[in-house]
């Protein structure tokens, strides 16, 4: 996993200002694997791997199948299956590999329930006020990469396809909006999509310095169905709207990385986004076609390293797309009648950091950084319509500090910590606190062990409290909840591990919004209240594996 934080990257486009994810995969598995986990509240997992040579390649399978129902008083019956499929041939540099994968989920969801049912007796801690919540999903995709070295330099071209499906169900106002039928909806996204990434980076000199310089182009184009219902009990009785939407975008991106002296490189780079597409609307108001562009420079130093110490800094511009529907719509779906305002496709966001990153203590890597991101709206989740809406600007400043410290060959230990100052910039009598936006956040873990023998971890993930309504007089609980692991690993491959999930049991939460619900026998108007979903209680999980 290639984990980038900023928009300082030209090859990263759409959502990726505060950072972005990228996951290789592998072509080829040491050895065979196997591995049966059996846990609490009736968990249940098993998973199968191995690759092969096939002709001038080599070919990968792997399967997992889990079922899960979780302390809940409504069972999860989490029924989940994952494949995949690989063929390559040649290496990471100078290949090919063709990629086959296919998921599909189905379960019950005991959504956060108001936090007044479970103080009034209603329902207990792991109760629901919609038994009926729920989903289902399934996912296929297709994909190859390839990549070839030569004199002229290095070039990797990626394309993919992906058929996935997505029916929601839920009810987070329970009365509000119906006082007989209740507020549950659901939510189908269906949807084609399609993609490529090509680049190619090559070595020249510029002015006799050392310069690297890629150039790439991406392009993503998606065929969506996508609906919201009004439901009860998942029967259907009513179309909020539905609609077909064809949108795509084109990234064209180049930057360069100049060593200017053995204690200084530069990168610049430059990017330019562009998004199209159309809104076919159960309600004809709200069809329509929007496009709209963006260019986003990005620069970068780094000075160094000094006594195995070096300093950086970057400064760039971003994006992020909004739901292409807010772009063409005119009335309010609920009664057709109502005017709304639009929303533009794009919004920028500009972010910098100063920081420094060492490896002057033997053993240890240690960065610090502090960062500025601003975004021109925010995306703010809607409780009673379960989505997101654009909202206000926004500005985040923080630093991180971030820790790996390797005293001996089989002993690790890390730490990171953050703090983030998340305010809305405009002037609202409202308030300015980003509802959702801790201002703690830290993780750290000490692990131990070998290739056999045994091995262990304890890990502690810690969110600090959060405003839940833009002028902090509702602030959502702390949570610190520690994992713990101990395994041993036998001479010839078999490995028996027992985690214990949330060790100390503690009593907190891992989602909590505010916002107005209404349980039977409250008000027409409903209450304004904290709704919450707990964290899972102490939970143990005993694995049998082997590599053969």
């Amino acid at each position: 996993m290639n984990v980038r934080k900023g928009p300082y990257f030209a090859d990263v486009g759409d959502f990726g200002s505060a950072g972005a994810l990228a996951i290789d995969y592998v072509n080829k598995l040491p050895k065979n694997i196997a591995e049966m986990t059996f846990g609490s509240f009736g968990y249940q997992r098993g998973v199968a791997a191995g690759s092969t040579a096939m002709g001038a390649g080599t070919l990968l399978a792997a399967i997992e199948a889990s079922k899960y129902n979780g302390p809940w008083d409504v069972p999860d019956n989490v029924r989940k299956l994952n494949g995949v499929m690989r063929y390559s041939q040649g290496t990471v540099t100078d290949g090919f590999s063709l990629t086959a994968m296919a998921y599909s989920n189905g379960w019950n969801s005991t959504d956060q329930v108001a936090q007044r049912a479970i103080d009034q007796g209603i329902i207990g801690r792991f109760g629901t006020l919609d038994p009926t919540d729920g989903g289902t999903s399934s996912r296929f995709s297709l994909s190859s990469n390839w990549a070839q070295s030569s004199e002229y330099g290095q070039s990797k071209v990626s394309a993919y396809v992906v058929r996935s499906d997505l029916q929601l169900f839920n009810n987070f106002t329970y009365l509000l909006d119906n006082p007989v039928n209740g507020d549950q909806f659901n939510q189908l996204d269906r949807r084609t999509l399609g993609g490529f990434d090509a680049r190619h980076a090559f070595d020249w000199r510029f002015g006799g310095l050392e310069t690297q310089t890629r150039v790439g182009v991406q392009g993503r184009y998606d065929d969506i169905h996508v609906g919201l219902f009004k439901t009860e009990s998942r029967a259907w009785l009513s179309t909020v709207r539905e609609d077909r939407v064809q949108e795509g975008n084109v990234g064209i991106w180049m930057d360069s990385t100049t060593r200017w002296t053995d204690w200084l490189r530069t990168t610049v780079g430059i990017r330019e986004d562009v998004f199209a597409g159309r809104v076919l609307s159960d309600t004809p108001l709200n069809s329509g076609n929007a496009q709209a562009s963006m260019t986003s420079p990005k620069a970068g130093i780094v000075l160094g390293p000094w006594y195995k110490t070096e300093f950086f800094g970057n400064a760039g511009y971003g994006l992020h797309s909004n739901d292409i529907r807010g772009t063409t719509i005119t009335v309010d779906p609920n009664d057709k009648v109502t005017p709304l305002d639009r929303v533009p496709l794009l919004v920028r966001s500009r972010g910098a950091e100063l920081g420094l990153r060492t490896k002057a203590i033997e053993g240890l890597t240690s960065a610090v950084a502090v960062f500025v991101l601003d975004f021109d709206s925010e995306l703010l989740f809607v409780g009673d319509a379960g989505t997101t809406e654009p909202s206000r600007p926004s500005r985040r400043v923080g630093v991180e500090w971030t820790n790996k410290y390797k005293p001996a060959p089989w002993l690790t230990f890390d730490l990171d910590v953050a703090y983030t100052r998340a305010r809305f910039t405009d002037f609202d009598p409202a308030g300015d606190r980003i509802p959702g936006a801790p201002a703690w956040i830290a993780s750290g873990a000490v692990t131990f062990g070998g290739d056999t023998g045994w091995f262990g971890a304890l890990k502690a993930r810690y969110f600090g409290p959060r405003p839940l309504i833009e002028d902090d007089s509702v602030r959502s609980l702390q949570s610190l909840i520690f994992n713990a692991r101990a395994g041993y690993r036998f001479d010839n491959g078999v490995r028996l591990q027992l985690d214990v999930l949330n060790l100390f049991n503690a009593n907190t939460n891992q989602i909590e919004y505010y916002y107005l619900s209404r349980l039977p026998g409250e008000p027409i108007g409903g209450v304004a209240d904290r709704h919450v979903h707990p964290a899972e209680p102490l939970a143990v999980r005993l694995t049998l594996a082997g590599r053969f």
